[in-house]
């Protein structure tokens, strides 16, 4: 039985586990050309996808293990002092996962290993490296943001999973080289594809939202 829209768009999660399955090229190419449909002002398009999948992942992988070259992050995941309500949000959110999977705040050795964990795709079998051109500005950054909600939610629909990760613009340099990425090109993200391993407590974690008093205003 097919998915509503509202379904999808409610059972969207990140996905922090998965299973040793694969994922062929083609249904990710399928759905890359799908979401290829989001909005685009002036239809600039200005994302630059990259796609690892099983061999090339697995050499990615051994790639990155030993860089060691210099990184430079070309922007800051989150700004320097976070206001509220932002901050406790995202507090929260650190909060509620630790505490699902047993780490406790005091124990950050386990929290950097979890952390760590993005740069091997928690596991997935696929990612992909969005990128952007230096010359856009904020107006294409928008509409990246908009390609990649399209292709995680035409995941979902697909019965796969994902997880949008700004974390690999921490290692841009690393990436770039091996993806030999022209240096005029920032890394915005990346994002892990595969099938939730369920099992995983960490899969367990669904975050809440703010009231739509909080940030929606209905003038009469």
């Amino acid at each position: 039985m097919s998915k509503t829209l509202t379904e999808i768009i409610k059972s969207r999660k990140s996905v922090r586990a998965y299973l040793d399955k694969p994922v062929s090229n083609d249904l990710i190419k399928e759905l890359l050309i799908k979401a290829s449909q989001s909005p685009s002002g002036g239809n600039l398009q200005p994302w630059k996808i990259y796609i690892i999948n099983e061999q090339s992942m697995k050499d990615f992988i051994k790639f990155q293990n030993n860089w060691k070259g210099k990184e430079e992050p070309p922007y800051p995941i989150y700004p320097e002092k976070l206001k509220e309500p932002y901050r406790t949000s995202r507090n929260q959110m650190g909060e509620d996962m630790y505490s699902l999977i047993g780490i406790e705040r005091g124990d950050k050795l386990g929290r950097m290993n979890q952390m760590l964990k993005n740069f091997n795709f928690f596991g997935a079998p696929a990612g992909l490296f969005c990128f952007v051109d230096k010359q856009m500005g904020l107006p294409q950054w928008s509409d990246l943001g908009m390609f990649l909600q399209t292709f995680m939610l035409l995941a979902v629909d697909a019965d796969l999973d994902t997880c949008a990760q700004e974390s690999w613009s921490l290692k841009q340099n690393c990436v770039r080289t091996y993806l030999d990425v022209s240096e005029n090109h920032i890394l915005f993200c990346g994002m892990a594809i595969g099938y939730a391993d369920k099992k995983n407590k960490i899969n367990e974690l669904s975050t809440s939202r703010r009231s739509i008093d909080d940030w929606a205003t209905f003038h009469k």
